[in-house]
């Protein structure tokens, strides 16, 4: 047993205790008893609570909470004209005295990041660019490209990496299964490759937001307080994040933006890899992972040929062509002969 909680039953004991010696309500000694335990419980558990909360929220809170009870007090002295004997005002004065220091205190520490380090030396330093924060999502740090785009300079501003994102991918590297744990591994080499990398600026945000237990929805919080905009390729985060007004850079919609442009018409090389749906058809990929269905190709499965593009369907999954095997024997074929007929039957005709 620890020594935290040996602490808490000794701290519930004195207050039982005292309650029982002191009696401060008609209930009897042991109902005293039994009533201060409960009150120490609750004290435990409030105190339990709030060591998930950080100290700069905790800060904050009381910060906010002695501007409001000051404000309130103001309130209160302003209204001496009233008459303090009518319950009305005596409730009016409750309800101020009440509301603002806990208005105080969810506002204070709701803002608790402006009492963070950082914030607050920037408040006795010369105007600075200000910074753009991109928050990494866990599925984009396992994807891996995000790495590729870092190295080449197109990644702008200070990569956000939240700790919880680092839980869930350290409970996908240690999980029973092969598949998830390689995945979680590769997201962790990935985090390291990018920390490594020259001139770029990458933090463990450590804030976390305890009344939410989506990773999602924590990310959207997160980047809606540091003004940022997440970096994931998760279609569901993308489509939430923007009904929350939260900028969102999609690595899919990058990878399929820099695809090459095809026109209906063209031709291009291919390697047939396997018979498609319809009858047929062959299926062949490109080189950047788009799916190419060609007619009259479902003999050619193995050979690299010519296709002409028919179409070209762009759909959230990616890009997929559509394109026509022509024989190059049948295609410069000359046209065949129409036959003649013999000269009896043509004489016959002219009769």
């Amino acid at each position: 047993m620890s020594w935290s909680v040996v602490a808490r039953i000794l701290f519930v004991a004195a207050v039982g205790y005292s309650a029982f010696q002191v009696t401060p309500f008609p209930i009897g000694a042991w109902g005293n008893a039994a009533f201060g335990a409960l009150l120490g419980s609750l004290i435990v558990a409030a105190e339990m609570r709030l060591r998930r909360v950080s100290i700069t929220a905790l800060l904050a809170a009381v910060i906010g909470g002695g501007i409001g009870l000051g404000v309130a007090k103001m309130l209160s002295a302003a209204l001496y004209w009233l008459d303090f004997h009518d319950s009305r005002v005596a409730f009016l004065l409750s309800l101020i005295l009440l509301t603002l220091p806990y208005l105080g205190m969810v506002i204070g520490s709701r803002r608790s990041e402006w009492l963070e380090p950082g914030n607050l030396a920037a408040l006795f330093r010369g105007p600075a660019p200000r910074r753009t924060y991109r928050v990494l999502d866990t599925s984009v740090i396992i994807d891996g490209r995000v790495a590729d785009i870092c190295e080449t300079g197109f990644m702008d501003g200070t990569l956000v990496v939240p700790q919880f994102v680092l839980k869930e991918l350290q409970m996908v590297a240690d999980s029973s299964d092969s598949m998830k744990r390689n995945r979680g591994r590769r997201g962790l080499d990935i985090l390291q490759k990018i920390q490594k990398m020259a001139g770029l600026d990458v933090v463990i945000s450590d804030r976390d937001f305890p009344e939410i237990r989506e990773v999602d929805l924590k990310l959207i919080e997160l980047a809606r307080a540091l003004g940022g905009k997440i970096v994931t390729n998760d279609f569901n985060l993308n489509k939430v994040a923007q009904l929350r007004g939260v900028e969102v850079l999609n690595i899919n919609e990058l990878a399929n933006s820099l695809k090459p442009v095809v026109l209906p018409g063209e031709i291009m090389k291919v390697f047939i890899l396997k018979e498609g749906k319809e009858y047929n058809q062959g299926v062949a990929y490109l080189d950047d992972g788009t799916m190419v269905v060609v007619d009259n190709a479902r003999k050619l499965i193995g050979r690299t040929i010519d296709v002409v593009v028919t179409s070209v369907l762009q759909t959230t999954a990616g890009k997929m062509i559509f394109g026509r095997f022509i024989d190059p024997a049948t295609a410069t074929q000359p046209p065949a002969a129409r036959p003649q007929a013999p000269p009896a039957a043509a004489a016959a005709a002219g009769k």
